[in-house]
């Protein structure tokens, strides 16, 4: 009997001690290959009041909408994860998109001018024009973006939350 009392809490320190897979890392090797590229940005935009998890939800939902209304198949696809829905992920579906990191940072550039379109932004006198994806999509409370090829290469971006500025 006292082996057992024991082994309880000794099980369970051991558990403890066992590392868990980051937040940022959980999807990797499921959704995507292991992260070739990982950089940090530093937001210069603030949060919006209304950011939540039902505005990065939308947003996914509205990239969705947009893609199924073209008269040709999508080539990319978004989705959050987290407890907060606050990954964003975005996944090629064929061949070229995003195989490297300069086709991926393109992609980027053009879906600033995707997100400006959204409600969310339409009354924001603020929204600066140089703000890039990264400021807007920080801006709706996401804390991270993994783009990848879908195949062999990832790229992430981390938007450092220590780093706000306030204007």
């Amino acid at each position: 009997m006292p082996r057992l009392r024991l082994a309880a809490p000794l099980a369970a320190l051991i558990l403890l001690a066992v590392p868990t897979a980051s937040a940022e890392h959980r999807y990797q090797g499921y959704y995507y290959p292991e992260v070739a590229v990982e950089e940090s940005y530093e937001p210069r935009a603030p949060r919006l009041p209304q950011a939540s998890r039902e505005l990065r939800i939308a947003f996914v939902t509205g990239i969705s909408a947009e893609q199924g209304e073209k008269a040709y198949p999508a080539q990319v696809i978004a989705f959050t994860k987290g407890g907060e829905d606050d990954s964003l992920i975005f996944i090629a579906l064929y061949d070229g998109p995003m195989s490297t990191v300069y086709r991926t940072r393109a992609f980027f550039a053009q879906m600033t001018s995707v997100a400006r379109l959204l409600p969310a932004f339409q009354n924001e006198a603020a929204l600066a024009e140089d703000y890039t994806f990264f400021d807007l999509a920080y801006m709706m409370g996401f804390t991270s973006i993994t783009a990848s090829d879908g195949d062999s290469f990832a790229y992430r971006v981390v938007l450092d939350p220590a780093s706000e500025h306030s204007e």
